[in-house]
């Protein structure tokens, strides 16, 4: 790259400023539109510049012309306009350079672009800028993380939002299908199971987390509490009936066991492909079906398990006041007597 470094001092006892120098050197290099020619309806720029073998010229180029202020002479006419050579007041210098020159907010910006394979960009970029803390940056530079870091971080935040406002839409949607917490709740258990299940299935695929697992969590706590709705929404039903409390969570458990089942292996199944695709975008389909087939998986065994002893837990109290409730009470015979 050719590198002119004007001299101040030399341009200054001449009466040219640096700008004008410049213009100079800019419409001799880079050219300068001069008018427009027209050819049919087509419209072509006029540009001005000097021939590709005198700008490949390093000794043409100090030979460059440049214009002096004209100099008034007596009676007020103008003077003669002189002329120097560019050598006179600049030096030049070929050195590598760059191609082109990036800005961002005004200042120069140079782009370092790696490939993270093998691990998560969130832990890639904590390990880089640990590294690059030891190494010591000249005053005015400074480092920035962009590109899918970025992305990954504007994600991360609308998920912060996103999360919370979806659980709790989905517990409010279980309070109005029930009528009371404490039912929601114990069908919002399946949730924390599913998570577990999701996890372990991106640790044992050693698959990292990214934004699109995330998304994968949030679909599969839809899915979790469908398996828990259905259970005990067949309990209530039988409770409703006047079966006991035992009978009621068994036969429950028994009758639900096939459609829950069936529910958990057609969704997991529909995802497969999606777990092991190698194609276009796998490494988006990969974490989301992880997450949503392991899930699935836990929840599941949450729900023919576990769901059952919670309800009994939970509603062991309610039924010990039933049957106080129901006992009949004896009215006790008050005698009398007489004294003479």
């Amino acid at each position: 790259m050719l590198t002119v470094n004007i001299d101040r001092q030399k341009a200054a006892r001449y009466g040219l400023n640096v700008g004008d120098i410049q213009d100079t050197v800019a419409t001799a290099i880079g050219g300068r539109e001069a008018g427009t020619l027209f050819e049919g309806d087509r419209r072509f720029d006029i540009l001005v510049r000097l021939p590709e073998s005198l700008r490949n010229d390093l000794e043409g180029m100090k030979r460059l012309p440049i214009a002096l202020p004209r100099a008034t002479g007596t009676g007020g006419a103008e003077g003669r306009t002189h002329f120097i050579q560019l050598a006179e007041v600049a030096s030049f210098e070929l050195a590598p350079g760059p191609n082109q020159v990036s800005r961002e907010n005004g200042k120069r910006r140079i782009v370092v672009s790696a490939n993270v394979r093998g691990r998560d960009v969130g832990s890639f970029v904590a390990d880089a800028e640990a590294a690059l803390a030891q190494v010591k940056i000249p005053p005015g530079y400074w480092t920035s993380w962009g590109g899918t870091f970025e992305n990954l971080q504007s994600a991360t935040q609308r998920l912060q939002i996103v999360v919370p406002v979806s659980l709790l839409l989905v517990f409010v949607l279980l309070f109005a299908m029930f009528g009371n917490a404490k039912d929601g709740l114990l069908v919002f258990t399946g949730i924390p199971f599913a998570l577990t299940g999701g996890i372990l299935a991106l640790w044992l695929r050693d698959i990292p987390m990214s934004i699109s697992a995330a998304v994968g969590f949030i679909a599969l706590s839809g899915v979790a509490v469908l398996n828990g709705l259905v259970m005990i929404s067949y309990i209530r039903t039988l409770r409703e009936e006047g079966m006991p409390l035992d009978t009621a969570i068994r036969d429950g458990a028994l009758t639900r066991l096939r459609p829950v089942l069936m529910t958990a292996l057609v969704a997991s199944l529909g995802f497969i492909p999606m777990a092991i695709a190698t194609g276009t975008g796998a490494e988006v389909q990969r974490p989301l079906a992880t997450v949503v087939i392991g899930g699935i998986l836990s929840s599941t065994l949450l729900t023919l398990l576990v769901l059952p002893i919670l309800y009994r837990l939970a509603h062991r109290p309610d039924e010990q006041e039933e049957d106080v409730t129901a006992e009949p009470v004896h009215p006790q015979h008050a005698t009398t007597s007489h004294q003479t």
